[in-house]
């Protein structure tokens, strides 16, 4: 028995029995026109038809067909079935078959596509309709001529018109539609016309291009990368897949929600199941089917899914939970999706459970959190394949999923490359992972650029001590308590907890800015003042915001101005005070939790709670300058290339101005101006100037009897 040699020819022997149904309908209805046909057929109507057609009986019908032209199209399928069964079971991929059975199309719904799809293949069935359908506007099929050219009895005619509702596979699926609109809709439905849907014709002829409507948002991907290939927790893939092989062998399939940050590996599991069950994957932006406000745009991906024959992967999904639908709902979407016979896999940020059972699939929640310390150094040892890096430091310091990683990488190499560089350095991997980090943070806080190093800060020793135990404790965090277990012991207070408190210009700010240049961190400044609100449950929505953005900024929060918040817990005396407590105690809770670094800056020391005080892990105080740490402010306070006059006397103004190092830096700055005016170099009467100007702004007196013998020159600059 012969096989049919591709689908194509399969496809033309099924139009040409198309095409014998329509002659030998036409050449009998030629016959029984008879006396009533006229030259001007479908121009205009004449007497004679009119006539004709009612001298005949209602809902009476004639068989057009004889016995043996009926026998001769019968016997045409029949052959025609025959070389498609053979076909199939030599593993021949035919389309139509296919077609049929991914839409449970029956042999009427077949045939009727076939008549609607003659004229989209060859132009001249336009006119052969319009001849048929006495009607010139008519070249595609209508509901009309396609019962009559496949059906002989009254029931059965009756009964076919369920083949064009809204609810038949081929009106359902959009395999062919009414065209037109407006008053279209209004027309009996036997005079509707038909028309294939073209992603259905390109389906049919062999083309795998992806639906134009959602071709701009979606891809179709053959997965390569298998379990053996994901670097995540040995639970999680040992648990995932021994659920796909118990699901694929029950022919259960799942719907799996994963929800996790950008990067954590969620479509690449999704690729690593598909691997598994032999299946390509649909890849599609969640952000299509915001376009309008019904499930056309979700039936329309489904429909790929089937046509390509793959699983269905929907990214970013929660975005839909935010948009307010009435037509779209995640109730209506899950429904569409369970009525799909494949696995789907829904990304999205979100934890999100479905309401309601499901018919066909079952519903797994997944998190994708991000990688723990290990697990992040294997990431960054196999995206550097082998290239030179301290991975341990960065692993520690950036809190990154593997798609993070993989950017800040790719990054860093397009630095490397741009300064001709042999090989990676850590500066770039340092700027590729800023480059990284979440910049939503910004909205809330203020991003300071480092420029402060070791060299420019004056404090006593211990103080510098214990700053520089803080960048160490951000460099070592992660080997301290993953490699060494201590992750284990504590579920929360992981994170770094620092207080810095003491006057004001005594290099808190500074001291915070220092330690984010050692390490390598974004800076990220909070004015408390503008966290804390007047209104019920403000505050803790700010704090909440920060603390949920900083989560993925890898970056250094440093409160400033924390005195706005952090006084005695008072007795509660009225509803202010009870609310007051609930804003300090909700700051605690989300310090605790939190895994990155927090510095706070206080002036009053002194009045800080216990519970603030037992949560951190460095407090330090910022002592108020004595005149050898003065002297040794003044000394560095300007830059090398800044022109100093050589008669300025650094240690009259560490003994005379009991300055903090803020005021001291006011205090070059103004004088650097005042030279710049004259265009001279810095001297004493520029700095004796600025200073007034500095005790002025403070509210301290300017003595003159303390200030002989420089006092003068800002009385001779004054005059």
């Amino acid at each position: 028995m012969t096989t049919y040699e591709n689908n194509l020819e399969h496809l033309f022997d099924e139009l040409r029995r198309i095409h014998l149904i329509l002659s030998l309908n036409f050449k009998n209805w030629m016959a029984e026109q008879g006396e009533f046909k006229n030259d001007f057929q479908g121009l205009y109507i004449s007497d004679n038809e009119v006539n004709a057609i009612l001298k005949t009986p209602l809902y009476e019908i004639k068989d057009i067909l004889t016995n043996s032209e009926l026998e001769t199209i019968e016997n045409l399928a029949r052959e025609i079935h025959r070389k498609e069964i053979e076909s199939l079971n030599n593993g021949k991929e035919l389309r139509l078959s296919k077609l049929s059975e991914l839409f449970h199309l029956s042999p009427f719904e077949m045939d009727a596509l076939l008549i609607s799809l003659a004229p989209e293949l060859d132009i001249r069935y336009e006119k052969i309709y319009s001849y048929l359908q006495n009607d010139v506007t008519k070249k595609r099929p209508t509901v009309d001529l396609v019962i009559k050219l496949l059906v002989s009895s009254i029931e059965e005619r009756f009964m076919a018109r369920e083949s064009f509702s809204s609810i038949s596979s081929l009106i359902k699926n959009r395999i062919v539609y009414f065209t037109g609109g407006g008053a279209e809709d209004q027309i009996p439905l036997l005079s509707k016309p038909i028309k294939v849907d073209e992603r259905i014709i390109d389906f049919l002829l062999g083309i795998n291009r992806i639906d134009q409507r959602i071709q701009n948002f979606a891809s179709i991907t053959e997965p390569k990368r298998s379990f053996n290939d994901l670097i995540s927790g040995e639970n999680q893939k040992t648990m995932l897949m021994e659920t796909v092989r118990r699901q694929s062998y029950l022919n259960k399939p799942l719907i799996f929600f994963f929800h996790g940050s950008y990067g954590t590996g969620k479509k690449m599991t999704a690729e690593a199941v598909c691997v598994e069950l032999k299946k390509p994957l649909l890849i599609v932006d969640s952000k299509v089917l915001l376009k309008d406000d019904s499930l056309e745009t979700l039936k329309i991906i489904i429909r790929e899914a089937l046509l390509q024959n793959s699983c269905l992967y929907l990214e970013g999904i929660d975005a839909l939970w935010k948009e307010k639908s009435t037509g779209f709902t995640p109730a209506n979407m899950i429904r569409e999706l369970d009525g799909f016979p494949d696995w789907v896999f829904l990304s999205g940020e979100l934890p999100w459970e479905p309401a309601g059972v499901l018919k066909t699939h079952g519903f797994i929640n997944i998190a994708f959190p991000i990688p723990a310390f290990a697990l992040r150094k294997k990431l960054w040892k196999s995206f550097l394949n082998g290239e030179d890096a301290d991975i341990d430091t960065l692993a520690s310091k950036f809190k990154f999923s593997g798609g993070q990683i993989r950017d800040a990488i790719f990054t860093a190499r397009n630095v490397a490359s741009a300064k001709s560089a042999p090989k990676l350095s850590m500066d770039e991997l340092y700027h590729g992972c800023k480059a990284q980090s979440n910049r939503n943070l910004s909205v809330f806080a203020r991003k300071i650029e480092p420029h402060y190093t070791w060299d420019d800060i004056v404090l006593p020793e211990d103080i510098e001590k214990q700053l520089k135990e803080i960048s160490n404790y951000i460099k070592y965090r992660g080997v301290v308590f993953t490699d060494w277990g201590f992750d284990k012991k504590f579920s929360i207070g992981k994170g770094l907890n620092a207080l810095f408190t003491g006057p004001s210009g005594t290099g808190k700010t500074m001291s915070a800015e220092i330690i984010a240049k050692d390490s390598g961190l974004d800076l990220y400044k909070i004015d408390l003042s503008n966290v804390v609100s007047k209104y019920i449950g403000e505050t803790e929505k700010n704090l909440s915001n920060i603390f949920r953005e900083a989560d993925t900024s890898n970056a250094i929060l440093f409160f400033d101005e924390a005195d706005a918040l952090f006084g005695k817990r008072s007795e509660v005396k009225d509803a202010h005070d009870r609310y007051a407590n609930i804003e300090i105690g909700y700051l605690l809770q989300k310090m605790e939790e939190y895994e990155g670094v927090v510095i706070l800056a206080t002036n009053l020391g002194k009045n800080i709670d216990d519970a603030f005080l037992r949560r951190m892990q460095f407090m330090i105080e910022f002592p108020f300058p004595d005149e050898d740490q003065r002297k040794n402010i003044w000394t560095r306070i300007f830059p090398k290339t800044a022109p100093c006059a050589g008669d300025i006397d650094y240690g009259f103004f560490a003994e005379r101005f009991k300055l903090a190092g803020g005021n001291i830096k006011n205090i070059a700055i103004s004088s650097a101006f005042y030279a710049a005016d004259e265009s001279r170099n810095i001297g004493m009467h520029h700095i004796m100037r600025a200073a007034k100007r500095e005790y002025l702004k403070i509210g301290k007196p300017f003595l003159k009897e303390e200030l002989e013998p420089y006092y003068k020159m800002i009385e001779e600059d004054e005059k």
